[in-house]
């Protein structure tokens, strides 16, 4: 099986659920063989496929990999998830995907910037970052895509005071 034939495969297929192969990865796994293919796709609410749009697509794929005969008599486990927070924001539609969430982003010149992606372009990214953080103040600063060695999608926990306020004002 060669991976470009896969890719030949699994493409046109993916896209009937509106997602986009990421990545794939094909490894010898002693007599099995273990597929890892990564998904992207905007999603119901233009934030990355939902757990459905996966597990659907999981199995069209293993369906298609039963027909296609790629892998002849040899038995393989097939993953498939979506890109997760730990991959690089590389594309310009990662980071229009990851909207509204806290990224660190290391620079080509040295530095990192810590802010919320607020909008995105083809070229430039504008996070709010933070200024004061005792008096909570921020600023929005742009960011071109090409200044930007790394940036990842940074993990946040909402303390369960924060959350029971938040849903205490929003009551009415």
């Amino acid at each position: 099986m060669k991976d470009g034939q896969l890719t030949s495969l699994l493409t046109p297929l993916l896209a009937q659920f509106a997602l986009e192969l990421d990545s794939l990865d094909s490894v010898p796994a002693g007599r099995r063989r273990l597929l890892r293919i990564v998904v992207d796709g905007d999603g119901p609410e233009g934030r990355g496929p939902s757990l459905d749009d996966i597990s659907e697509a999981t199995k069209a794929i293993s369906v298609a990999l039963d027909e296609a005969d790629f892998l002849g008599q040899q038995p393989y486990t097939l993953e498939v998830s979506s890109r997760g927070i730990s991959r690089p924001l590389t594309e310009p539609k990662h980071w229009r995907r990851n909207a509204g969430r806290l990224v660190k982003a290391n620079l080509v010149e040295g530095g990192e910037v810590t802010g919320r992606v607020l909008t995105s372009t083809e070229e430039v990214v504008t996070l709010e970052v933070v200024t004061d953080p005792k008096k909570q103040t921020t600023t929005e600063r742009d960011l071109p895509l090409a200044e930007i060695a790394k940036a990842l999608v940074q993990v946040e926990f909402v303390s369960a005071k924060k959350d029971k306020t938040q849903t205490e004002e929003g009551e009415d």
